[in-house]
């Protein structure tokens, strides 16, 4: 057998033509998949709140805007914890890896509890996918405004929480020294997407709650 077959995924020289290895490339092919769903999440938002503006409320009149915008932040600062563990692997710091993931995961952990506890106050004041509950809650819009907010928003909230999963799982990883400046394409891998969902978070915040 040679030695390029038994060589571990994130070791093996960039493919010919490509100039990545087969992760990285495995990575980028997700998120272009990722990028139709959450199109579509976005674009379907953007046309039915121009067909059905009554259903829709006026920025920050149902929605915790200051609350999000600190979530937001949260996140942002996530991103950059994440640009740090991968800048410390490049280098072989192990200590530096592990301490920045760790802080990358209790970040990320921050947004989903921030997002939960929003939701829970969002549904005691009645925004709720319900027409009858929604009428009776006396909130601006309509049940339609609710049901695009929580598919949007609890549709990227499920991929930050499976990030934080995955960056757990290379956290552990790490930990029995399974990465170095030669072997980071897991740390690279994890990076990439998590950058992604900053991003599509922004995205978002951008458009539910300032537009």
């Amino acid at each position: 057998m040679s030695q390029a077959a038994t060589m571990p995924i994130e070791e093996r020289a960039p493919e010919p033509g490509l100039g990545i290895y087969n992760l990285k490339l495995g990575i980028w092919i997700f998120l272009l998949s990722e990028v139709m769903f959450f199109t579509a999440l976005i674009g379907s938002y953007v046309i039915l709140r121009f067909a059905h503006p009554d259903h829709f409320a006026a920025p920050g009149e149902v929605l915790n805007v200051p609350l999000t915008a600190v979530n937001t932040f949260i996140l942002i600062c996530s991103s950059v914890t994440m640009v740090k563990a991968y800048a410390a692997i490049e280098k072989d710091d192990q200590k530096g890896l592990k301490q920045w993931l760790l802080a990358t995961i209790v970040l990320g952990s921050t947004f989903v509890g921030v997002q939960v506890y929003e939701y829970i106050h969002l549904v005691n004041d009645g925004f709720v996918p319900d027409a009858q509950a929604y009428v009776e809650s006396g909130l601006a819009g309509g049940p339609l405004y609710s049901s695009t907010f929580y598919l949007m928003t609890g549709f990227h909230g499920v991929h930050v929480a499976l990030g934080v999963g995955a960056l757990i799982f290379i956290l552990i990883k790490a930990m029995r020294g399974a990465y170095s400046s030669q072997r980071l394409g897991g740390v690279e891998g994890v990076g990439l997407y998590w950058h992604f969902v900053d991003l599509v978070w922004i995205v978002l915040f951008t458009i539910v709650y300032l537009i």
